[in-house]
C-alpha cells in the first residue's frame, strides 16, 4: 500500500514528465479550420463604441488594451481586449495625419477569464505595413505549411469596424498557449521572443519617461521637426545601456542591437546575466532552471556536441530553408538578431518563425540581383547558432534537402495555386480597402513584381544548389552565372524606408509612386523609421529620425500576466463557446492517480479476503 501510495505522488510530482513521455504530440485546436482556412476570407467585424475606437486609434502609442466585441465567424465574443500593435510603424502611423491603419492584436481571455475563440487566446491582425503586395507574409507562412514546419496559421481578414469596412488585413495565430497546446501538446516546453534591444511601443514609452521624456511630449504636430536620435538620447543618461555596452555608428544607439545580450543566440559565458535579452523576452513563466538548460544548450551547439540532443534539427533545417528564401533582413540573417521565437524543452532548442513584412529586399537599401541570387550557404550574418549544424556534412545534406523542397513548391504549382488562390480572394478587397497604404496600381505592380522575383529566386536556388551558381557571397562576387535580375524595381514592392506610397505619387510630392519626396519632414511623411519588424542598421545619412520613437525592437509583452485564464499546455473553449478551460497535464495526471489509487485499493481488498494458510 506504501508503494501504491508513492507512486500516486510520484505521478502528481512530475506529471508533466509523464505526459512528455507518453507523447506531447500536437492536439487539433477548432480554430484551425474555423479561422484559418486557406480557401476563405475570414470577416471580422469590431464592435465597439464611436468614442472609443477613435480614442483607442488617438493613443495608440500607449499599446494598452481596450474592450470591444467581435464577430468572427458567424459568432460573437464579448469583452475581447483589443489594442494597436507594432514598433516603428506604429510610430511612424502615430505621426502620420493621414492614416490611422495599426496593426491590431485581440486577446479574448484578457477580460474574461478563460475566453478563447474556438480555442485561440490572441489573434493578430496585420496591417501590411511597408508591403504593397499584401503578399509576403502570407506566402512565407504558406511555405513554412508546405514544409511542414512548425510556424503559425494564417488567413485573410475584411477586418469591419461596426460594420463598417477598415481594410484587409492578415490574421495570424499568436505564438503563446495555444499555438505551443497545438505544435506540442502538453510538452511543457519554455517560449522566448528574444530582442536585441527591447524597447517598443509602450515599454519604450515607460523608458523614455524614466529618463525624463516623454513621448507625448516629443515633437510630432503637422510642421514640427521629428527629433533626432542626440534629441532622442538626453545628456548624460545611459538609456538602460547594458553593462559595458558601447554605441553604434555614432547613432547613440546601443551596441546591445547587435545581439551581444543574447539575442542573436551566441555562446557568450555560462553567466545568465549575458543573456538577459532571451530572459526579458520570455512568454511563458521561466526560472533560473530554465535558463540554465538554455545556456546549456548554445555552449554545446556553439562545440558542436551532440546537436540532435540540443537542436531539434527536422524542424531547424526547414525553418533555416524557407527564411534564407525569403531574404527577410530583418531578423537573424540581418544585422538584428530579433523577430523569431526560441523554444526550449527538455535542453532542445528551437525557432519559430515571425514577422515576414520586409521580405523580399523590404529592408531597403539593395538591388533585385542580390535579392534573387542571396546565397545560401554562409547566409546567417547575425548569427553563428547554425554554424556547426551547417558544418556536418549529414546536417547540411538535410537543409539542402530542404531547400530542394523550397525550390519544388515554387517550380512544381505550390507557389502558383496560392498566387492564383491569394489574388482571386484579396484582389477585390484591396481595391475598395479604405485604407490602403498603396493605391489599387500600385498594388497590382507589386504582386506582378512579386511574382516574378520569387519565380528567379527559386531558379537561382535550383541553380546553387547543383553548382552552376556559387553557394556563398564571397563566390558570387564578379560571377557572370548569376540569374539576371536587373529588369526589376523591388522598390515597387514597398520597403521599410518607404512605408506606405499611396499619398506619394509624382502627381503630389514630387517622387515616384511609393517613394518618400527627398527631404520631407516627419509631418509631411518624410523619411520612414524602420519598419515595425523592427529593423534597424543605421540612420540614412541626414535623414530625420521620424517620430519619437527610438527604433528597436518590437513591443510584444516581454513577459505574459500569470495567465488569468488558460494555463500553459491547455485546451480552452473546444467547444466553440470561448468558455471554460481542461487542462490535459492536469487530466492525465489526474488520470494516473485515480489508476494507481484504484490498484490500491483492489490490492489491498484482495490482500484482506485471501485465506491464510494454516
Amino acid at each position: 500500500m506504501a508503494v501504491f501510495v508513492v507512486l500516486c505522488l510520484c505521478a502528481a510530482r512530475f506529471g508533466t514528465q509523464l505526459v512528455s513521455a507518453a507523447g506531447g504530440t500536437g492536439v487539433t485546436m477548432e480554430y484551425e479550420s474555423k479561422l484559418f482556412d486557406p480557401d476563405t476570407v475570414l470577416e471580422i467585424n469590431i464592435l465597439m463604441g464611436e468614442d472609443d475606437w477613435q480614442d483607442m486609434l488617438d493613443s495608440a502609442m500607449d499599446e494598452e488594451y481596450v474592450s470591444c466585441d467581435v464577430e468572427i465567424g458567424g459568432q460573437t465574443f464579448y469583452r475581447v481586449g483589443i489594442r494597436p500593435k507594432g514598433n516603428t510603424s506604429l510610430s511612424s502611423i502615430a505621426n502620420d495625419p493621414d492614416t490611422e491603419r495599426y496593426s491590431m492584436k485581440l486577446e479574448f481571455d484578457h477580460f474574461v477569464e478563460g475566453q478563447t475563440c474556438y480555442g485561440l487566446d490572441k489573434l493578430i491582425l496585420n496591417n501590411s505595413y511597408a508591403d504593397a503586395t499584401y503578399m509576403k507574409e502570407a506566402l512565407v507562412y504558406d511555405l513554412f505549411k508546405a514544409l511542414g514546419a512548425d510556424a503559425s496559421l494564417y488567413s485573410y481578414a475584411k477586418v469591419s469596424v461596426n460594420g463598417e469596412y477598415w481594410g484587409l488585413y492578415l490574421a495570424l495565430e499568436a505564438v503563446e498557449d495555444s499555438f505551443l497546446l497545438r505544435n506540442y501538446g502538453t510538452a511543457g516546453g519554455e517560449l522566448y521572443k528574444p530582442d536585441s534591444l527591447n524597447m517598443g511601443g509602450g515599454a519604450q514609452n515607460a523608458m523614455l519617461k524614466g529618463n525624463g521624456m516623454d513621448f507625448h511630449d516629443m515633437p510630432r504636430a503637422e510642421g514640427d521637426a521629428a527629433p533626432t536620435a542626440e534629441e532622442w538620447q538626453p545628456s548624460g543618461s545611459d538609456m538602460q545601456k547594458p553593462e559595458g555596452a558601447g554605441f553604434m555608428g555614432g547613432q547613440g544607439m546601443p551596441g546591445a542591437m547587435m545581439g551581444g545580450n543574447g539575442s542573436n543566440l551566441n555562446y557568450i559565458d555560462d553567466q545568465l546575466d549575458s543573456y538577459s535579452a532571451i530572459w526579458d523576452g520570455e512568454v511563458t513563466k521561466t526560472g533560473d532552471g530554465d535558463h540554465k538548460r538554455v545556456v546549456a544548450a548554445l555552449k554545446n551547439i556553439s562545440e558542436g556536441v551532440d546537436l540532435e540532443r540540443y537542436m531539434d534539427v527536422d524542424n531547424l533545417v526547414n525553418y533555416m530553408a524557407v527564411h534564407i528564401f525569403s531574404e527577410n533582413a530583418d531578423s537573424l540573417s540581418g544585422s538584428m538578431a530579433h523577430n523569431y521565437y526560441l523554444y526550449e524543452d527538455n535542453g532542445r532548442l528551437n525557432l519559430l518563425p515571425w514577422d515576414y513584412n520586409l521580405a523580399f529586399g523590404g529592408m531597403g537599401g539593395g538591388d533585385a540581383a542580390s535579392v534573387v541570387n542571396g546565397a545560401i550557404d554562409e547566409a546567417w550574418n547575425g548569427t553563428d547558432f547554425f554554424d556547426s549544424l551547417l558544418a556536418d556534412e549529414e546536417h547540411h545534406d538535410a537543409y539542402s534537402a530542404a531547400l530542394e523542397q523550397v525550390v519544388r513548391y515554387i517550380q512544381d504549382g505550390g507557389f502558383d495555386a496560392f498566387y492564383s488562390r491569394t489574388r482571386s480572394q484579396i484582389d477585390v478587397l484591396v481595391e475598395s480597402d479604405p485604407t490602403a497604404f498603396y493605391s489599387y496600381e500600385e498594388y497590382l505592380a507589386a504582386a506582378d513584381t512579386l511574382y516574378e522575383v520569387v519565380s528567379l529566386r527559386g531558379q537561382s536556388i535550383q541553380g546553387q544548389l547543383d553548382g552552376s551558381i556559387p553557394s556563398t557571397d564571397s563566390e558570387q562576387r564578379g560571377s557572370e552565372a548569376l540569374i539576371d535580375a536587373s529588369q526589376i524595381d523591388l522598390s515597387v514592392m514597398g520597403s521599410m524606408n518607404t512605408g506606405g506610397g499611396g499619398s506619394f505619387g509624382p502627381d503630389d510630392k514630387g517622387g515616384q509612386p511609393g517613394e518618400m519626396p527627398q527631404g520631407a519632414s516627419s509631418a509631411d511623411g518624410g523619411e520612414k523609421a524602420p519598419d515595425d519588424s523592427d529593423g534597424f542598421t543605421g540612420f540614412p545619412d541626414g535623414a530625420p529620425f521620424n517620430g519619437s520613437n527610438p527604433p528597436g525592437n518590437s513591443s510584444e509583452e516581454t513577459q505574459r500576466r500569470n495567465w488569468s485564464g488558460p494555463a500553459a499546455g491547455t485546451i480552452s473553449g473546444m467547444n466553440g463557446s470561448g468558455q471554460g478551460e481542461t487542462s490535459v497535464e492536469a487530466l492525465v495526471t489526474s488520470g494516473v492517480c485515480f489508476v494507481v489509487m484504484l490498484a490500491a485499493l483492489l490490492f489491498a481488498l484482495f490482500y484482506r479476503r485471501r485465506p491464510r494458510k494454516r
